[in-house]
């Protein structure tokens, strides 16, 4: 499933030969309206094909005028958006899309996630994702927020298989056994939240790599994250920091300094573990 790492215009295959731009902009927390659209015209401007939203975001309509106004054709921008969890289940999945897909304005959504593992309403909501999927609606379906044990109660009755599993990942959650799942079911690995929020920057190992390589902590991470053949949506408003994290095609972290950050994980959660979200426990 992985491809060279050249540049941003550089994709992963997906298990239905969907191809994926390795690299994202995503706009979770970021304010709808000015803000978001002047963020992914920056980004497309600076050569990011991917953008990442959810119904949940409250900013759908901003990402879809952004690429509609940009000089870009919209078929050449990859853009998802997530079904919330008051949504779920199979006549809701059905009408939730439907409102996603006329706020963001396009003709065809290249990737619609279920945001967060509900076990109630999972088997009916998978299954109105594979309806749209089926109709041509979006390019691919996948899940967000999917632990091993998610994944294998959904696989029991899918007909589809998620094409992505978006998650919290960072050297500090490291996620062995879901990496190893995913990879063995061909599930591409997604990364949200990859810097931390900026919270282990003055980390010494993350800090003396990134001199190393006269680059920021940022870029490290981002690096690293690629570098487990993990796709990786950092958020930014800042044009200089969207900038900033797709400056990372140019170096290469060595095994040694990847054995080093992935030592860091303390599995570590800075947003909500999935079992408390979706009435696992």
């Amino acid at each position: 499933m992985k491809s060279s790492l050249i540049d941003l215009s550089s994709t992963t295959t997906l298990n239905n030969q969907v191809e994926m731009p390795w690299l994202g902009l995503g706009v979770f927390r970021a304010e709808p309206g000015e803000e978001v659209r002047q963020a992914v015209a920056e980004a497309l401007r600076v050569g990011y094909r991917h953008i990442d939203t959810a119904s949940f975001y409250e900013n759908e309509a901003d990402v879809g005028t952004a690429v509609r106004e940009s000089d870009i054709p919209p078929e050449e921008v990859f853009v998802t958006s997530k079904l919330w969890n008051d949504d779920q289940g199979y006549d809701n999945t059905l009408r939730a899309f439907e409102r996603s897909m006329e706020a963001i304005g396009l003709d065809k959504l290249d990737l619609y996630l279920v945001h967060w593992p509900i076990k109630d309403s999972l088997r009916e909501t998978w299954r109105a994702m594979e309806r749209i999927y089926e109709e041509g609606r979006v390019r691919a379906i996948g899940v967000s927020n999917f632990l091993v044990h998610h994944l294998q109660e959904l696989n029991k009755e899918a007909n589809v298989v998620p094409a992505v599993n978006q998650v919290e990942f960072h050297p500090f959650l490291t996620l062995p056994e879901l990496q190893d799942y995913c990879r063995r079911n061909e599930i591409q690995l997604e990364a949200w939240s990859p810097l931390t929020r900026g919270k282990h920057f003055d980390n010494p190992i993350i800090r003396s790599i990134a001199e190393q390589h006269g680059k920021t902590p940022a870029q490290v991470l981002i690096r690293w994250d690629l570098q487990h053949g993990v796709v990786t949506i950092p958020k930014s408003v800042h044009a200089e920091r969207i900038r900033e994290n797709a400056d990372v095609f140019d170096f290469h972290l060595t095994p040694g300094q990847m054995d080093r950050l992935d030592g860091l994980n303390q599995e570590e959660r800075l947003g909500p573990h999935p079992d408390e979200m979706g009435g696992w426990r």
